[in-house]
């Protein structure tokens, strides 16, 4: 059978496109598919973090509520939301899960019956300290922590060197939560440029994913918006990045612009560096006609058996 038939001529074309339609079954990628469900509001908290754990806490909850109140079903918070970023942060401030940062977390979500995707936190466990993210349902349930895949360990002669492997351990685990709205796949900051992981999530039927990312001055402006732009349309889902609020004065200084891409790779809203609330009306069933490109070698698969 022949490949580009079924891409390019369809029905038209006198093709049988039951091979197709039993691929995006098995992506779960079907315009139709019954977990295309209704729109829903997503928002980006950029938070202004300081070296005071506890005021970080506070005002990360008050702004949750505030997106809270202004529709968001859906609420993400940056990188290293209650801690300065840098390795020499990350044993002072980590914590244990559930821990005192995660378990307000897990309050204002419930309060605010809303999925709360808590940025990232140091996190310390049985010895070992991971960048974790973790997210909580609207009755407050953890629903699944992901702990940083790719460690951010970069040296760009005359401009930035950072080593986050001299404090941090690696995840091993993909991440996604299912909501009413769709299938979330989660990632932190330098995990977006591995594209395979995208492709996974894509893969297991995700239609968001999200990254609580603390790109710099450096990477931000090279990269920030490109790779959420191809991360997006090579997959056919929505792209979201919460990053903290840019601080001058900070050792290490994020880029912020919190930014949610479409498939269509437009990028929908996207942040100043201030802290702020970004907000985007996501509709999951809004996808190209590409989807079948997505299936590729799938596609071939099924056609090398016919």
């Amino acid at each position: 059978m022949d490949l580009r038939a079924v891409v390019l001529g369809g029905v038209e074309g006198g093709v049988d496109l039951t091979p197709l339609r039993n691929v995006f079954k098995l992506h779960d990628l079907s315009p139709t598919h019954p977990k295309n469900k209704q729109a829903f509001r997503l928002a980006l908290i950029q938070l202004q973090v300081s070296s005071v754990k506890s005021d970080n806490l506070t005002r990360a909850c008050g702004l949750i509520w505030e997106a809270a109140k202004q529709g968001a079903k859906i609420v993400s918070l940056p990188e290293c939301f209650n801690s300065p970023y840098g390795t020499k942060y990350f044993p002072e401030y980590a914590e244990k899960i559930p821990g005192d940062s995660t378990q307000k977390l897990s309050e204002v979500a419930k309060e605010c019956s809303i999925y709360v995707i808590g940025g990232s936190i140091p996190e310390e466990d049985a010895g070992k300290l991971y960048n974790t993210c973790a997210v909580f349902g609207p009755d407050g349930t953890l629903l699944v922590k992901h702990r940083k895949l790719h460690l951010f360990d970069i040296d760009v002669p005359g401009k930035i060197t950072f080593q986050e492997s001299e404090t941090l351990s690696p995840g091993d685990s993909f991440s996604t939560f299912d909501t009413p709205y769709c299938r979330v796949g989660l990632g932190i900051c330098y995990d977006i440029r591995f594209a395979e992981l995208a492709q996974i999530y894509a893969q297991r039927g995700c239609q968001l994913l999200v990254y609580p990312a603390a790109f710099n001055l450096t990477t931000g402006p090279a990269h920030w918006e490109l790779l959420q732009r191809g991360r997006a349309v090579d997959n056919q889902v929505y792209v979201a990045t919460a990053s903290p609020a840019r601080d001058d004065k900070a050792s290490y200084v994020a880029w912020g612009h919190s930014t949610v891409v479409s498939p269509w790779g437009e990028v929908l809203v996207k942040a100043g560096t201030e802290e702020m609330i970004v907000y985007s009306d996501i509709a999951p069933s809004v996808q190209l006609w590409i989807w079948p490109c997505l299936c590729m070698t799938t596609l071939q698969a099924e056609f090398r058996e016919s």
